[in-house]
């Protein structure tokens, strides 16, 4: 494999790592069966993460979503969030990141750890980012509705994401920039916000 088609394949693991962190479930099933056709350059296979196109795994994504919406329905957005059925689903997010990398990695013969490390890192960058938005559009609404609707167009955005990655795999650095610079703002703001209450308890 050349250095350029090395440069595509880290671009499609880091887009499916930050996709993965928005919402694990629909870019491990896209991921997974576009792996299994060889379609869009997309390849998981052969290697010690060709599970990650096998029906078995697919059948275990689409599963778990259901299970996430249902659970997430009982308890409301806001306590699944906060609680342990959010944590957990976080950490999914960062596993499902990190073996989607090294798995497309390892299927173009390239050691997988990094993939591990840069995909479970694009995840939570990913995590970093869309969690606090998505709490504090949940807190403008007061329909509940509305409020688990916003899960929908969460798991929409990540199949989105991850779509457009595995269509044209630079897009997953474009993809880590713009987040990375959502996260400088978020931090830039919450500087100036601290800032701005210590000179006032200094007057």
């Amino acid at each position: 494999m050349n250095n350029d088609s090395l440069v595509f394949m880290i671009g499609l693991g880091l887009g499916l790592g930050i996709a993965a962190g928005l919402r694990p479930f629909l870019p491990a099933l896209l991921a997974g069966a576009l792996g299994s056709a060889g379609a869009l350059g997309v390849k998981l296979a052969p290697g010690s993460y060709s599970f990650l196109q096998a029906g078995w795994w697919m059948v275990a994504a689409a599963a778990a979503l259901l299970i996430v919406y249902v659970i997430q329905l009982r308890l409301g957005a806001e306590r699944f969030d906060a609680g342990a059925p959010g944590a957990a689903l976080a950490g999914i997010g960062i596993g499902v990141g990190a073996l989607l990398f090294a798995g497309t990695l390892c299927a173009h013969g390239k050691t997988a750890w990094p993939g591990l490390i840069g995909g479970a890192a694009a995840a939570l960058l990913a995590q970093s980012v869309a969690r606090p938005i998505v709490s504090g559009a949940r807190g403008r609404l007061s329909d509940r509705t509305a409020r688990q609707a916003l899960t929908v167009y969460l798991d929409l955005a990540a199949l989105l994401l991850a779509a457009l990655v595995c269509l044209l795999h630079p897009l997953g650095y474009v993809a880590v920039l713009l987040f990375a610079w959502l996260a400088f703002v978020r931090w830039r703001r919450g500087e100036s916000g601290r800032y701005a209450g210590l000179r006032i308890l200094g007057r």
